[in-house]
């Protein structure tokens, strides 16, 4: 088999790329590879409505079915990459096919980092990744009164959300001195344990986990580190994942976490592009630095850029990192990258959380976490994106974020 385009990965990134090449007027054959057997669907929503049941999977897709055959683009489903030839121009699926390819945009994702301790293999332990983990998750939750969510990130809070939601008792395990330790800042960490510990949730830190308790073959219980043992049923872990880049990495190109790209999407092997969650390059919202960004805007806007390229427009990636999550009644959104920073101004009031934490570096707005406020979220992108400089006056003083932009227009 032979494909002008072969996208290998039916996540966010795979489907963009693939309707982008589309919207772009390109007119050649175009296959997507996927390890799932489902069409490309949203990722976040598992560990929020479609866990909770709020959302039915017909919902959660990108695109029906029949759209990608009334754009000619043909679904490679249930397969698995296991080599790429750059020189042949041509990967092997696990089932021993060789498919060869004119471009190839590398979008295959990332898998959840495995709790490597003994007993991590008894039924009952889960990660939340694709809807097949989520739908045995779901099949469970029904005969499980407790369970212990392994790692205090965006994952493990959303998890820990819905399973409070459906009435089971939770133990939030993490091992750093606080939650979301690598995405945000101390006032957000604080907030987000005082409102689990509200809604019912233990929320123990500084805790690490020793060995998985089983019995039959099924999760029994979690050993910590101090020797004490938690009684649960089941266990649901969020501790990072790591990119999908092996294949990759086999043939020559140049990786460590996440395969290198440039401001094109391009990894030094010859028609090879790599976007999203396993794709790794410079980010001026970084400083420059090199970054890996796991989000749906990230892959989407990489997506964009790989399609552009391959159709010869001139396309860089230079888009403003934003996240989201919901736990609650709460909405979290996030602008730009707050690491490094070295002065928080915090806008509103938490205790009516209703708020924002402005992220400044040597003066300047390096990015926002914007709690239930959605103003400051949508006009403090702005300041993030010029690299605004602003005073800690300024922002507590100011009604309207927007204000600051336009002075500095003036």
């Amino acid at each position: 088999m032979h494909f002008d385009v072969v996208i290998v990965g039916a996540g966010h990134g795979g489907a963009q790329a693939a309707i982008s090449l589309r919207q772009n007027k390109f007119e050649g054959s175009i296959a997507v590879i996927g390890e799932e057997p489902e069409f490309p669907y949203e990722r976040p929503p598992l560990s929020k409505e479609y866990f909770a049941g709020e959302k039915p999977f017909e919902r959660i897709m990108i695109r029906p079915e029949k759209f990608w055959d009334e754009r000619d683009v043909k679904m490679i489903l249930s397969t698995r990459v296991t080599s790429v030839d750059p020189d042949a121009h041509a990967l092997t699926t696990g089932d021993g096919a060789s498919i060869e390819y004119g471009k190839l945009i590398w979008a295959a994702g990332a898998s959840p980092r495995k709790l490597d301790l003994p007993g991590f293999d008894n039924a009952g332990v889960h990660y939340v990744r694709t809807r097949a983990d989520v739908d045995q998750m779901m099949a469970e939750t029904g005969a499980v009164d407790a369970v212990a969510v392994v790692g205090g990130g965006y994952i493990g809070l959303e998890a820990a959300a819905v399973l409070r939601k459906l009435g089971k008792q939770v133990t939030l395990i993490e091992a750093l001195d606080r939650v979301l330790a690598r995405v945000a800042g101390e006032e957000l960490s604080r907030f987000y344990e005082a409102e689990h510990r509200a809604q019912g949730v233990e929320v123990r830190l500084k805790t690490g986990v020793s060995a998985v308790i089983g019995e039959g073959g099924r999760v029994k219980g979690l050993r910590l580190v101090d020797g004490s043992e938690l009684p649960v049923q089941m266990i649901v872990v969020g501790i990072g994942v790591i990119p999908a880049i092996a294949p990759l990495a086999d043939a020559g190109a140049d990786c460590d976490n996440g395969v290198h790209v440039d401001e094109s999407c391009r990894t030094s092997l010859p028609d090879i592009y790599a976007i999203g969650d396993c794709a790794a390059c410079h980010n001026q919202f970084a400083d420059g630095d090199r970054v890996r960004l796991e989000s749906v805007q990230n892959a989407n806007d990489q997506a964009n850029v790989a399609a552009r390229h391959i159709v010869g427009a001139d396309a860089t990636y230079s888009a403003l990192p934003w996240f989201w999550s919901n736990q609650y009644d709460l909405k979290l959104q996030t602008a730009g990258l707050s690491a490094g920073h070295d002065e928080t101004v915090v806008r509103g009031d938490m205790a009516e959380r209703s708020f924002s934490i402005v992220y400044l570096k040597s003066g300047r707005v390096i990015a926002l976490d914007c709690v239930n406020r959605m103003k400051d979220y949508v006009q403090g992108r702005k300041l993030v994106e010029a690299g605004i400089d602003v005073s800690r006056n300024e922002l507590l003083s100011a009604e309207r974020l927007k204000d600051l932009v336009n002075a500095q227009a003036v």
